[in-house]
């Protein structure tokens, strides 16, 4: 019978830490990914997207959790209608098939409570690949304004446009493509 007790608080103690963390959801107003390509050796040319969404589930005393970002590929913006109409079509992002790009975590890195990287699946233009997001600012915190608890990060990683199906005047317009993703969640 000792068994049994000692089997069934084992199991309740893992299941109040397995869910122990704290649900955070995407504030599009201060959400803003981004991108950097060398433009045919002549210039950095810069954008970003200005719809996303998502959630993230953050233990920090656990060292563990889950990001999962959605970015509205048809949100793009330079700067340039013409060409962002042009980004969105079938030579680049091909929003009409492809109107997403997401970001799933499958591990999250810390050093001490800091979050510090990201392990995880990105998919654009209909294709996944592993990338590793390396983040160089994390801060949680009740924000001064709201008091809602809030974390905010800025995470950066770098991908092969080619790697995705988007090739299109590669290797002239850089095949590498610097994302920046500047977070904010705030506390559900």
């Amino acid at each position: 019978m000792n068994k049994s007790l000692i089997a069934l608080a084992l199991t309740s103690m893992i299941s109040v830490s397995a869910f122990a963390g704290d649900n955070y959801k995407i504030d599009p107003r201060h959400t803003f990914p981004s991108f950097e390509i060398n433009h045919l050796g002549y210039s950095i040319q810069r954008g970003r997207f200005n719809h996303t969404s998502g959630n993230v589930e953050l233990d920090t005393a656990a060292k563990q959790g889950k990001i999962d970002i959605t970015i509205d590929a048809t949100s793009i913006s330079t700067g340039l209608p013409d060409l962002e109409k042009h980004l969105q079509g079938e030579d680049f992002f091909d929003t009409e098939k492809y109107p997403t790009i997401t970001f799933t975590s499958t591990k999250l890195k810390f050093d001490g409570d800091k979050l510090v990287g990201a392990e995880g699946n990105f998919t654009m233009h209909g294709v996944t690949k592993p990338v590793s997001l390396q983040i160089d600012h994390f801060k949680c915190a009740p924000n001064p304004m709201t008091k809602v608890p809030t974390c905010g990060a800025n995470a950066t990683t770098t991908i092969k446009r080619t790697d995705f199906g988007i090739s299109k005047y590669a290797p002239a317009l850089g095949d590498e493509v610097k994302i920046a993703i500047q977070v904010e969640a705030n506390k559900t």
